[in-house]
């Protein structure tokens, strides 16, 4: 990937929450910790020096136990909440210096927001609470409309448009939420745990809509979660934050292969890793054995691990692995299968 993919890029970002944010920035500058700048001033670092990219088209999650700074995080891609030091840049023009009005167009044209709350004005119809933010913009009734139509047609919700909030469901209602901001037709759609309060068969219903809705307009999402059940099933990468920092930022089988440290490694406990991880992720790549292409039945390295159990398992000898040109990258044996699975 190159500069061109990127959409946000963030550069030493730093929030400090408190009155002496100079004094508290003074203290990390000489090289003082989150913990050592709380105990001298009682100032509280949400964020700490973050540096990362998002890429135009990905689903990108940033994740985190409660306190990590990961909602934090996203609500300084919109100055929601501003930044104490550092720089954010989208589409390579700096936004962190923005005047009001520029922010505004800003908010307006290229970033979409989703709360957890549904937020939905109870007086207003299912169209009207979509075209809402277009009203405030001065967006033309006959535009606002359409725009808004087919924002719910998009979401799975034409023929909903003069009902009100409630006679609808809780998924349905987050639908709504979903809507009003694709109305805007941002570049980015920024949200912030949007599925949490949703029962769990909706909230997986409402995962699938967000997916399918990604790879039909190859939007930008950035998604706030602390469930790696949903950060594994939507992103496409995931950056995982721990007091404040960006500790790891990789696709989900990266994260599981490899993690950073065991904060990273706490969140895959009693995940099916055999879901995601590939047969070229366990290969014993030191393992010497014979193989002669054409005697063996090898496996290739981008199979599924819950597709090569049976494969394995009747197997004499250490199952061959190959990349896709034929070349050797090494062996599962039964052993190495199981306690690789045991220890994920």
């Amino acid at each position: 990937m190159t500069r061109s993919d990127e959409i946000i890029s963030v550069r030493n970002i730093y929030k400090v929450f408190g009155s002496q944010a100079d004094t508290a920035m003074a203290l990390v500058r000489a090289g003082a910790s989150k913990a050592e700048v709380f105990e001298q001033t009682g100032q509280v670092i949400g964020v700490f020096d973050a540096s990362f990219s998002v890429m135009r088209g990905e689903i990108f999650v940033i994740m985190g136990l409660s306190g990590s700074g990961k909602s934090t995080m996203v609500r300084l891609f919109n100055r929601l909440i501003e930044p104490t030091a550092g720089a954010i840049f989208l589409n390579g023009r700096e936004i962190t210096g923005l005047n009001d009005k520029d922010l505004l167009q800003v908010r307006r044209k290229d970033m979409g927001m989703v709360f957890q709350s549904f937020a939905l004005m109870p007086h207003m119809t299912v169209l009207e609470n979509v075209g809402f933010g277009l009203q405030i913009s001065g967006v033309a009734e006959k535009e606002r409309n359409s725009r808004s139509i087919t924002a719910l047609r998009q979401v799975g919700l034409a023929g909903q448009e003069y009902c009100y909030p409630h006679q609808l469901s809780g998924g349905m209602q987050q639908r709504v939420g979903l809507a009003r901001a694709l109305a805007n037709d941002p570049a980015i759609l920024l949200m912030d745990e949007a599925f949490s309060a949703l029962d769990p068969l909706i909230r997986h219903e409402m995962q699938g809509e967000l997916i399918k809705l990604q790879q039909q307009q190859d939007r930008t999402i950035i998604f706030i979660s602390h469930d790696i059940e949903e950060a594994v099933r939507i992103g496409h990468r995931i950056a995982i934050m721990e007091g404040g920092r960006v500790v790891q930022i990789g696709t989900p089988r990266e994260l599981l292969c490899n993690p950073a440290n065991d904060y990273v490694r706490t969140f895959f406990n009693g995940f099916d890793s055999s879901r995601i991880l590939k047969a070229g992720d366990i290969a014993q790549r030191d393992a010497q054995i014979v193989y002669m292409p054409g005697r063996e039945t090898p496996i290739t390295a981008d199979t599924p691990i819950k597709d090569i159990f049976g494969t394995v398992a009747r197997a004499s000898a250490p199952v061959p692995v190959v990349d896709a040109a034929g070349a050797y990258q090494g062996c599962i044996s039964q052993g190495r299968l199981l306690s690789y699975l045991g220890g994920h």
